[in-house]
């Protein structure tokens, strides 16, 4: 079992920032990637990022290119999603999760216009 606990959501202004963080624990050795989704009200859960534990290949929605920066740090077995000028369409609860299907609780993410 691993277990995922993301934190870091809030309100912010449109073109503001905010850092996620996604901590996992349990049997942490067997993790080979770590993602994000995001769901927004009325709308399906989908993907914003990817990144490979191991040579830290990266992978993103086109939505959020250039704006979004997926990140790990492997001792503290957390990844990271730092998100950059924000837009109201970002808002949603975002989730991390890992193969083959652990999911954490959401953490809201709230931009305002």
């Amino acid at each position: 079992q691993v277990q995922l606990v993301e934190s870091g959501g809030g309100l912010v202004q449109a073109g503001g920032s905010l850092r996620l963080s996604c901590a996992a624990s349990g049997r942490t050795f067997n993790i080979y990637t770590m993602n994000w989704f995001r769901q927004a009200p009325g709308k399906e859960r989908e993907f914003v990022a990817s990144i490979m534990w191991s040579g830290g290949y990266t992978n993103y929605a086109d939505s959020v290119k250039g704006r979004f920066t997926i990140s790990r740090d492997n001792a503290k077995n957390t990844v990271y999603l730092q998100m950059n000028n924000l837009k109201p369409e970002d808002t949603a609860v975002y989730f991390c999760r890992t193969p083959p299907n652990y999911w954490g609780q959401g953490t809201q993410v709230t931009v305002s216009s």
